[in-house]
């Protein structure tokens, strides 16, 4: 597949790039900062760079692809609107471009508390999480809205480490085995897996190592 990696050099986005290749794809990493990372040598990567925010820009690097991958971050104390500002762009430029699929990475306060609430409407929610899962709630009711092939892949706590492929998910929900922490190897692992598998169409996915 022809696939863009968005967020590509932060701690998943590289696991996704570099994933990507191992599986055969041909890869465009879009960042402001892609030349300055190092990333594994290929023939099939393809260095973007470029800002989130501009439409040209991000319309260019979604056109001819076959499916988007979202790990673009930020911030977490609210005063930065990347994932909201940026997830509002990438999915007016894919459907500009008739592009359907998309795979992005989300937080785990998106999830269902119950049928009637989400983990991050509860009063126990940790107060240090509530500013950028407020963000990450947002992203999600722009996918939702948007009329896009969009998974919502609703992670906790990321270790900066690679690819066991042992991890557990489920639909909407945390996992029943949470261990509340998912390795970015692993969220990449599962993320190019549901492109191929496409087992979590338009459904927020629980996921834990």
């Amino acid at each position: 597949m022809n696939l863009i990696v968005f967020g590509a050099t932060g701690q998943v986005g590289k696991q996704l790039v570099q994933q990507a290749l191992f599986k055969g794809h041909h890869v465009k990493a879009f960042g402001r900062n892609v030349y300055t990372t190092v990333f594994l040598q290929s023939d099939d990567l393809q260095l973007v760079q470029g800002a989130l925010f501009d439409e040209g820009e991000v319309y260019k690097a979604v056109k001819g692809c076959d499916a988007v991958l979202s790990a673009i971050g930020g911030a977490s104390d609210g005063s930065d609107k990347t994932r909201t500002l940026g997830m509002k762009n990438i999915i007016k430029q894919m459907n500009k471009a008739g592009v359907k699929r998309i795979v992005a990475l989300g937080g785990l306060g998106v999830l269902n508390a119950d049928e009637t609430s989400l983990l991050i409407d509860k009063e126990d929610y940790p107060p240090e999480y509530k500013a950028v899962g407020l963000e990450h709630k947002k992203a999600f009711e722009l996918l939702n809205e948007s009329g896009l092939d969009w998974t919502f892949v609703c992670s906790p706590d990321i270790i900066d480490k690679g690819p066991t492929g042992s991890y557990v998910t489920n639909a909407g929900y945390p996992p029943e085995q949470n261990k509340y922490r998912i390795n970015a190897g692993d969220l990449a692992m599962f993320m190019l897996n549901e492109l191929e598998k496409n087992e979590y169409v338009k459904h927020r996915v629980g996921i834990s190592n």
